[in-house]
């Protein structure tokens, strides 16, 4: 396949809700549910009752993937306002947790406080290895957990009751585009550092196996733990090895990893990067640290339009102090509220399991895909008429298989500049 190609495969405001104008229903408060549309025999149809559907986030607004943060909650903020605004049958509310990440434990206060507060659903984690802890916790307590940035392969397996789903792709997707873009970009020889856990030893394995059926041979594979500050010993083993190119499948620990690097004389340019670091590093980083490097991350190319949405729901909705920098997963995070409001509308109720029922229909999986629609208003109103939906969102054609995982997904490539900052190849 080609490195880049579209694929087929099977804070800051911690418990802000987002209303569009609708009162904040407390803690207590019965979530109106089983409220069917009524078609109009005269003209478009409307729902009888409103839908009220109470979501929680569970995104990184501390710990290594905190710069994941920020456009995720954007994405879910702005989804939310778009639905409400529609005034098209279901009103979302939305409660703010902190995932955090395995080291600092965030989640294990915010898992529980967003149960208590009755979601219907629960977006997030961003870290695979968060979702390994807690996704036995929200689905057993007959709640949607769906991630926007989880690539374990092990999610696919899960024992989930059909309450586990996600808008990002498997890491057998990217694992595959990363090894085959290094060996294709004419490394014979690859060393990587690896983070160990959920997400870094599947992405590892994948890329690995890719790498050598395309020829190449892995010299070097270092891991080092979440926690880890100090990542000489890493380094030293693998540049002693000599390797044509250098994978770093970590999350901020890049910060530490890719000057020391470029101290040692590596050539940046043979420095490939997934989606746990891809990040404008700007003058976070001395000027020139990873100019060549090459970055991936999920998802399409983003319109102009729908960042700078996302830019004013970060500012206005969620007081974000800076415009955002980087939008990795906003768009699988706006869509993955558009999912589950389309399906709960589709199934006239905001119980888990009714909505859960739901989700692959509107997500245009299946043997019978309906209507596309890449909009809310034009997905619910189908929904409303009486029709089957297929929502196309902006990071792609979703189509949800039988185990939850979208079937139509990209990968994009980045090269970085002189100035840290990446711009999109593809």
């Amino acid at each position: 396949m080609s490195v880049f190609a579209k694929a087929k495969a099977s804070r800051s405001k911690s418990l802000k809700s987002v209303l569009g104008g609708i009162a904040m229903v407390g803690v207590g408060a019965l979530v109106l549910a089983g409220c069917t549309p009524t078609e109009n025999p005269d003209g478009p149809s409307g729902p009888t009752e409103q839908l009220t559907l109470k979501i929680g986030t569970l995104l990184p607004q501390t710990g290594s993937l905190s710069f994941l943060g920020p456009p995720e909650e954007a994405g879910v903020a702005l989804a939310a306002k778009e639905i409400n605004e529609a005034n098209l049958g279901i009103t979302v509310e939305i409660t703010y947790g902190d995932s955090g990440d395995p080291d600092n434990k965030a989640y294990a206060t915010a898992v529980p406080t967003l149960l208590s507060a009755g979601v219907s659903a629960i977006i997030g984690a961003a870290a695979s290895g968060v979702s390994k802890l807690v996704i036995d916790q929200i689905t057993g307590a007959g709640v949607i957990q769906i991630s926007p940035a989880n690539t374990s392969p092990d999610f696919t397996t899960w024992d989930d009751g059909g309450l586990y789903w996600r808008t990002a792709p498997s890491d057998l997707l990217q694992g595959e585009v990363l090894g085959n873009l290094v060996a294709e970009e004419g490394a014979s020889s690859l060393g990587m550092i690896v983070i160990n856990d959920a997400y870094g030893t599947g992405l590892e394995k994948v890329t690995a196996e890719t790498f050598e059926n395309a020829g190449g041979t892995v010299v070097a594979t270092e891991y080092f733990n979440d926690g880890d500050t100090n990542f000489s010993a890493q380094i030293s083993t693998v540049l002693a090895q000599d390797p044509d190119a250098i994978a770093l499948i970590t999350f901020d620990q890049a910060y530490t990893i890719l000057p020391a690097l470029k101290d040692q004389g590596y050539d940046m340019s043979k420095v490939y990067l997934v989606d746990g670091n891809t990040k404008q590093f700007g003058a976070d980083l001395p000027a020139g640290t990873v100019e060549g490097a090459t970055g991936m991350a999920p998802g399409p190319s983003l319109a102009d339009d729908f960042q700078d949405r996302l830019n004013d729901a970060w500012q206005t909705e969620l007081d974000g102090a800076e415009p955002l920098s980087d939008f990795l997963y906003a768009a699988e995070s706006y869509d993955a509220v558009m999912l589950l409001a389309l399906a709960a509308l589709a199934a006239g109720s905001t119980d888990g399991a009714d909505i859960a029922a739901k989700l692959q229909e509107v997500s245009g999986g299946g043997d019978d895909p309906g209507e596309k629609a890449t909009d809310f208003a034009s997905a619910a109103q189908i929904i409303l008429d009486g029709g089957k939906v297929d929502y196309d969102g902006y990071s792609g054609g979703i189509k949800f298989d039988d185990a939850g995982d979208p079937t139509d997904a990209t990968i994009g490539i980045f090269k970085y500049g002189a100035d840290n900052m990446h711009t999109r190849t593809n």
